[in-house]
């Protein structure tokens, strides 16, 4: 048998067939679209499908955005998605939407070992709550309920509240994105687009000089990835100041989503950003401001941390959930 998954964010849409044969998956095509090319989700399932020629039984989707009685208005992309509407455009039966970090969670399920990086080994044999973020072109949060039948994820949009400072640094960040946004949320530092701000704060207000070159040449493409690449070739002190900045807040993040989720099992940091930055968040200052939490910083320092390095987690979830739940 065979059915349809697909990952939905900001910035692409990746999409594929699995093909089901006595209880194994495996996806026999996939391929990747930049979601903001695209009017809606349809007209990149109709492009993906057009010459398939085969019958797909049941689909899965993992959304980034909040979604209520099978429908969601995705986060950032302008687009309204519906699970009946898609099941009566594809003639597909069964149809699912499932919140993206949801995916990730499901997709550890068939990750190898080497795909998790063990930031901090903590007390490994702790039973208790887990939870996930992951950084993209927006922030994901979920929590992951522990009880004597299992794991449980769910969803949640704890990206989205907002940003508390930490220093004064921090604050003078806190007023420069007011500004810009009105209200600040994580998502707003932490994320793809959130890297490229941080780095116009650093060299807007001063903290550091910038090669005017260097400056047009990312103000040019808003790459967070050239930021990452101008901080490890030392080319730009602004962009390695942005890091520090960067990496900074997103421990003190991780630290607040492992205390309000009660997640003494562990935390997993996912997305397609953080694999990218592995060297920087082995450093000592990460780890200091994911414990630094007053009287639980002992507790914190007792939790594991694994980056999950696969990039495509959440596909492989939506596959999973669609092959068990389904």
């Amino acid at each position: 048998m065979f059915y349809l998954i697909g990952d939905i964010g900001g910035t692409k849409t990746h999409l594929a067939i699995v093909e089901e044969k006595n209880g194994k998956t495996e996806i026999i095509e996939d391929r990747i679209f930049p979601s903001q090319q695209y009017p809606n989700l349809y007209v990149i399932i109709k492009k993906f499908l057009k010459n398939s020629g085969l019958k797909i039984i049941k689909a899965c989707f993992g959304l980034a955005g909040p979604i209520r009685n099978g429908k969601s208005h995705t986060t950032n992309l302008p687009w309204l998605i519906e699970s009946e509407t898609l099941r009566q455009e594809l003639h597909i039966t069964n149809v699912e939407l499932i919140n993206d970090l949801v995916a990730n969670v499901y997709g550890l399920n068939v990750l190898k070992d080497e795909e998790l990086y063990p930031l901090n080994r903590g007390s490994p044999n702790v039973k208790g709550n887990l939870a996930m973020i992951s950084i993209g072109t927006g922030l994901g949060e979920a929590g992951i309920f522990c009880d004597k039948k299992g794991y449980i994820p769910f969803p949640s949009e704890g990206g989205h509240a907002d940003f508390a400072p930490a220093s004064d640094l921090q604050y003078e960040l806190f007023k420069f994105l007011e500004k810009r946004f009105g209200h600040v949320s994580y998502e707003r530092i932490l994320s793809g687009p959130g890297l490229y701000t941080l780095y116009l704060f650093v060299v807007e207000t001063g903290k550091e000089k910038e090669n005017p070159q260097t400056f047009k040449e990312i103000q040019t493409t808003h790459s967070p990835q050239l930021i990452l690449e101008k901080r490890a070739s030392g080319e730009s002190r602004a962009c390695k100041r942005t890091l520090d900045l960067f990496i900074s807040i997103y421990g003190s993040e991780v630290g607040n989503l492992v205390l309000k989720m009660l997640a003494l099992g562990g935390v997993f940091l996912g997305g397609g950003l953080t694999p990218k930055m592995l060297d920087r968040i082995k450093e000592e200052d990460f780890f200091s401001s994911f414990t630094n939490k007053g009287r639980f910083s002992k507790l914190l320092s007792s939790v594991p941390i694994w980056v999950v390095l696969n990039e495509n987690a959440a596909l492989l979830g939506a596959m999973y959930y669609a092959q068990h739940f389904m």
